[in-house]
This record gives C-alpha cells, structure tokens and sequence, in this order.
C-alpha cells in the first residue's frame, strides 16, 4: 500500500525523509519511497529531531513518547516507530488536499 508506511506487532516505521529549516512544518508528499516532511526547525542540537517527533505526535493524535526515532539521528532520512498509532495512520500523515 505505502513504501513509507509499514505495520507489524501493533506498531508502524515509518521511512521519511526530512528537509530542516523551512519556513514551516508540513508534509509536503513524497520523496522516492519515504514522505517528505519539511521542519521548521534547524538541525541544530537535535532541534529537528525533536520537532519531527512532535508533529508526527500531533498528526496521529498521539503523546510524544508513543513516536521513537530508530535511525537516522544526523540524517535527512529517518526511520521512526510509532506505537498504538490509529488505523488511519497513512491518510492522517498524508498532505491534506
């Protein structure tokens, strides 16, 4: 369904690929096989990390500590898991049309 999106054991990674330091946070669609996130924040002192786990928190309806980056701590591309995340979860994230 989605090359980003994958579901196993009640929790969901999610392959993104983030752009820091735009003028705001959105997604903005797709980046090969990952959703691309931009972030208002810079990718200074882990600044961008943080925001990336707030909004994705946010879209989903879920607190912060239910969002875990798993790799990609100094990288544009980043693989975060998501527990208990709602059925939803693809379109919540998706670009609103």
């Amino acid at each position: 369904m989605c090359p980003w999106l994958l579901v196993s054991d009640g929790k969901i990674t999610l392959k993104l690929h983030i752009q820091p330091g735009a003028k705001q946070t959105a997604v903005t669609g797709l980046h090969g096989e990952a959703l691309k996130i931009r972030l208002a924040a810079a990718p200074i002192d882990g600044q961008a990390n943080a925001a990336l786990i707030a909004f994705v928190a946010d879209r989903l309806g879920l607190p912060k500590s239910a969002v875990c980056l798993r790799s990609g701590q100094t990288s544009r591309r980043k693989v975060l898991e998501v527990i208990g995340a709602p059925a939803d979860a693809a379109q919540r994230l998706l670009p609103i049309s």
